[in-house]
């Protein structure tokens, strides 16, 4: 990577970090982005409203071949003293998106610059966190002819600046469900009298272990309990309304769909024993994210040619990612670059994208664009 080229990415990487938006907010961060490659490249913008992507045209006979960053941040509060830290109170690059979009965009200088054989389009995402985004972008494949497409993503925990990658599923589908159930109201000292749905709430609660374990289920699944809502702070009144939260996740989408289903059918069966009104809500949807062999081998093509590390994953993280969703139409792949293996985790508040692996990143991309 050439050094001006460097230099233009860690500027760019370090004004986003003091900008940060959360998903679906990222106003002043992609508009700072386009700003950045218009300023830089005489690349072809393609302004989406919430994201945009930029496209190198080699000819219209050529390969199209596309690489995604996201660009979102995370509600964590910027507590560690760093020369561009967080304006913005209680929103931080706590995920390292800020370096992701910093690194494609430094890969698109490169392109610009030397050329490519390739119809190379850079996208830039919004709302990674929440998986709106790839979910709102995911018609950009088929609109363009995308014949692949890769990612990275940092990981901490991880030798630094080594490539590690999987076949297959690489991030498990998982989606927020929300359980609503609703009764009759009465006073406190004739609970009989009236409907309360905590009785089969505490039931739903009791079979998770049932429903999740191994000897049912061919994957990892998993039924994590984010909140349970019964009632008020009213000790005179029976509880008559509850909301029971939880993260469902899954190796496999068949199995989470299972899962799901399995919940929603004790929570009706349950409701029509006790006289409960009952309706399910959903959010944070992820798909499963599942590498295509043909591209994870490109990936470790160009890792032993151009001498990057490269280790082999043997499990795919339980964390979910959206980029699932364009390998639902096309092949690719994603992988992780390494922030070293005591480096504070993503999420976390000691966190901060390392400019270290800038230039392994968009050698990575270089290399895959070559192939």
């Amino acid at each position: 990577m050439e050094n001006k080229n460097l230099e233009l990415t860690r500027k760019l990487r370090h004004h986003l970090h003091m900008h940060p938006e959360l998903s679906n907010q990222e106003i002043l961060t992609k508009q700072h982005i386009i700003e950045f490659l218009k300023a830089h490249t005489k690349l072809e913008i393609v302004d989406k409203g919430q994201w945009f992507y930029a496209i190198y045209r080699a000819g219209e006979d050529k390969m199209n071949i596309a690489f995604r960053a996201d660009f979102d941040a995370v509600p964590i509060e910027e507590t560690i003293l760093l020369p561009y830290a967080s304006k913005n109170p209680g929103i931080s690059h706590k995920c390292g998106h800020d370096g992701h979009s910093a690194c494609l965009a430094g890969f698109a200088l490169e392109i610009d610059q030397k050329g490519a054989d390739k119809n190379i389009f850079f996208l830039f995402q919004h709302a990674e966190e929440t998986g709106d985004g790839a979910f709102q972008c995911v018609s950009f494949i088929k609109e363009n002819n995308i014949e692949e497409i890769f990612a990275f993503h940092n990981m901490s925990g991880m030798a630094l600046n080594s490539v590690y990658v999987i076949d297959g599923t690489a991030h498990c589908a998982s989606k927020g469900m929300t359980i609503h159930m609703e009764g009759t109201p009465a006073h406190a000292s004739q609970p009989e009298d009236g409907v309360n749905p905590a009785f089969a709430i505490a039931k739903i609660i009791d079979a998770i272990p049932r429903l999740t374990s191994p000897i049912n289920n061919k994957g990892l699944v998993l039924c994590t309990v984010v909140q349970v809502n019964v009632g008020e702070r009213v000790f005179g009144v029976s509880a008559s309304k509850g909301e029971l939260l939880l993260t469902i996740r899954g190796l496999y989408e068949e199995e989470l769909d299972s899962l799901q289903k399995n919940l929603e059918n004790l929570s009706l069966s349950l409701s029509e024993q006790y006289g409960l009104k009952t309706s399910f809500s959903y959010d944070d949807v992820f798909p499963e994210t599942v590498n295509d062999k043909e591209s994870t081998d490109k990936i470790r093509q160009v890792c032993q040619k151009r001498g990057i590390p490269l280790v082999e994953m043997k499990e795919a993280f339980r964390a979910s990612e959206d980029f699932g969703h364009y390998l639902k139409e096309t092949k690719g792949a994603i992988c992780y670059i390494g922030n070293g293996e005591d480096f504070p985790h993503i999420h976390t508040v000691q966190y901060d994208f390392r400019d270290d692996i800038i230039e392994t990143a968009v050698e990575l991309f270089k290399g895959l664009a070559e192939l």
